[in-house]
């Protein structure tokens, strides 16, 4: 039983950092999901893969995973790059302004 443990990107619908702080241990899935031919529902025999614990810090989620014997991977994120535009929406309303602010 493999388990990953990373911290959460932010998802397409969400412009803040909100839920992203936190480190997720997620297990690896075991087995294949499984159609079923009658109702076209998709199933499985592997209960941990509705299993998803949240830490609030990385160690927190490494020592659980030590402590109960579960093999882990840690995916470190990759930082954020910050978008700063030269003349972008902010400077309308910047204080050194020198000329009237118009529609």
């Amino acid at each position: 039983m493999l388990a990953k443990i990373y911290q959460p990107s932010r998802s397409a619908m969400q412009s803040g950092q909100a839920k992203t702080h936190e480190w997720v241990l997620e297990f690896v899935p075991q087995t294949q999901k499984v159609l079923d031919p009658l109702m076209g529902w998709t199933g499985t025999a592997d209960p941990t893969r509705q299993l998803r614990l949240s830490f609030e810090t990385r160690d927190a989620a490494i020592a659980y995973a030590e402590q109960n014997g579960i093999a882990f991977r840690v995916f470190e994120p990759t930082p954020r790059r910050h978008i700063l535009r030269a003349n972008g929406y902010g400077d309308n309303f910047a204080f050194q302004r020198r000329q009237a602010w118009t529609h």
